[in-house]
């Protein structure tokens, strides 16, 4: 293949940004030392990359899994949580007696509907500018 083109790249990827954003990825990963999968040809690596892309010798979805996970900075990792470890022991494994016994059963608190608050905001008054000019 002497020219490589968009055309020959499109079916292989859909997305013409996606295909600059894979074969660039691939380029720099020659760049880095990764084998070629196709002859030179004494092309430059970007060609080389789009060149791979439109023979199928590297797989677009390998790449774009590739390319992802070079740009993430956090990789979360699932660990088991630690169980909850109270912060205040309780009186039975002191021994003695309960101290902050409060019943709290007839706390109430305030609740405001959308239209009273909506009334509310609607009466605040701005602040005066003062124009220093």
């Amino acid at each position: 293949m002497a020219r490589v083109t968009v055309e020959d790249c499109i079916d292989k990827v859909e997305n013409r940004f996606e295909l600059v954003l894979l074969a660039s990825h691939r380029a720099r990963m020659i760049s880095n030392g990764s084998p070629l999968t196709v002859d030179r040809d004494n092309d430059k690596n970007p060609v080389v990359a789009l060149r791979e892309v439109a023979e199928e010798t590297v797989s677009p979805e390998d790449l774009k899994e590739d390319l992802i996970h070079s740009l993430q900075k956090y990789v979360e990792v699932d660990e088991p949580e630690a169980e909850a470890v109270p912060m205040v022991p309780n009186a039975s494994s002191r021994g003695g007696t309960e101290v902050n016994t409060v019943d709290d059963s007839a706390v109430e608190f305030d609740r405001m509907s959308e239209e009273d608050l909506l009334r509310g905001l609607e009466g605040l008054v701005p602040p005066e500018r003062k124009d220093d000019i």
